[in-house]
């Protein structure tokens, strides 16, 4: 059985890496595949939304089924998400045609959504107390790498074997990393299992409910439409406005957001448990204990410390954002570009950390499925077409400040629930 602390972390952590990896080879080899199964452009832009629908729309089922499983479950369920959307992956490379190409790419959503939903919570368990920020940011640190790699792979095999066995390529690791997730040990669940939520609506009510969960979730839909538009169409923008080739837009970009994405999600970790022990009143030294309220309840503490982190990045991201889309030049947009995704980039863990952590405890494998769901159904299914759409009709750079708008928005949404749920706590102390 695999017991380590950070080997769990470090088999996650690479199976988050290979997730990524997965999912943007599609977009390295885009251009022959649609040649070869004759796909049209609707059909081409439909295949990424696939992968959505099957992710988001089964993450809250996953999130349910770990919360009521004993023991042993989010293993058992994780290995099954791995090798499903692995599978998935090597079928992508033996499609023949647009129906099965979709089917395989909404499997790829299916499987993922399992492991994405539940790797977290088993983080949240198993990390260091005074640590478990920068734990949560190593694993999302692969969130960047993964996707510049799933690039970078995808490439190179298209270059040398053809855009089929890049697929095989990133989807046959998977099948034997699934069955690791069968030998991890889970740590004792806080609280007796059988306390776990009887039913799916139950659990639901509960968080829908929870004021500060609430906060957290509407602040990362802001978030996630934001990023997800931003990614999307900023190598279109450096082309369009700067008259870079398409091919060196996208490169440039993609390096950018690999530096920026990983210098931020790692010191976003950093920032996030000072914030912690500061709010504990704990010196580093000491801060080992876990310090929480009683079993079942909220960590409110820890929620607040990681959500100031992410409305700060978020706030700061925001005017730089907005800075870069306006830059004369594109050496100044690539200037002002690395510390914006920097920034953008530190609440990767913290806001992992805020939604764990702002969920009663035996809720908090849903709590991350209906944050993933909500993030995508709110989100990034939108902002692509919504953005394209207003290129359509005013300058693009008119329609890329939507960016840094709800950038904005989202780190407004943040610092005011940090700061309600500041004066009720302390409201409630002074009775």
């Amino acid at each position: 059985m695999l017991r380590n602390p950070k080997a769990i972390l470090a088999l996650l952590t690479a199976l988050n890496l290979l997730n990524y990896v997965d999912r943007y080879v599609l977009s390295a080899v885009l251009a022959p595949m649609r040649s070869e199964l004759h796909l049209s452009g609707l059909v081409a832009g439909w295949l990424p939304t696939f992968f959505l629908l099957g992710y988001f729309a089964t993450s809250p089922i996953f999130g349910h089924l770990g919360d009521r499983g004993r023991r042993g479950t989010r293993g058992a369920l994780m290995a099954v998400g791995v090798a499903v959307w692995s599978l998935a992956t090597l079928g992508s490379g033996l499609a023949r045609g647009a129906f099965e190409l979709g089917a395989a790419r909404a499997l790829v959503g299916v499987g993922e959504a399992s492991y994405a939903t539940l790797a977290p919570t088993l983080i949240d368990d198993v990390a260091p107390p005074a640590h478990r920020s920068q734990w949560m940011a190593i694993f999302s640190a692969a969130t960047p790498i993964g996707s510049a790699l799933g690039y970078v792979i995808g490439g190179h095999i298209l270059g040398a074997s053809g855009w089929r066995a890049a697929f095989l390529v990133a989807g046959a690791p998977g099948i034997v990393l699934a069955m690791l997730c069968l030998l991890v040990a889970e740590p004792t669940r806080r609280g007796p299992e059988r306390a776990a939520v009887a039913g799916w609506g139950q659990g639901l009510r509960e968080l829908v409910s929870t004021p500060l969960y609430r906060s957290v979730v509407l602040g990362y839909c802001a978030y996630s439409f934001a990023i997800g538009g931003f990614g999307y169409w900023a190598p279109t923008y450096l082309h369009l406005r700067y008259g870079l080739p398409a091919g060196r837009a996208s490169v440039l970009f993609g390096l950018l957001a690999l530096a920026g994405g990983a210098t931020g999600t790692l010191l976003g970790g950093v920032l996030a448990d000072r914030a912690v022990r500061r709010r504990q009143g704990a010196p580093p030294h000491h801060a080992s204990q876990d310090v929480r309220d009683p079993p079942g309840a909220a960590d409110t503490v820890i929620a607040r410390a990681n959500l100031s982190v992410a409305a700060l990045a978020c706030l700061v991201g925001a005017p730089l954002a907005a800075a870069a889309i306006g830059a004369p030049t594109v050496g100044v947009f690539l200037a002002l570009g690395f510390p914006c995704l920097t920034a953008l980039f530190v609440l990767s863990g913290p806001i992992n950390v805020a939604i764990l952590q702002s969920a009663p405890y035996l809720v908090r494998a849903n709590a991350m499925g209906l944050a993933i769901f909500a993030i995508h159904a709110f989100g990034d299914l939108w902002s692509p077409p919504l953005i394209g759409w207003l290129g359509d009709r005013v300058p693009m750079q008119l329609a890329m400040y939507t960016v840094p708008a709800v950038f904005a928005v989202g780190g407004f949404v943040w610092w005011r629930a940090v700061s309600v749920s500041d004066r009720l706590t302390a409201t409630a102390r002074v009775r």
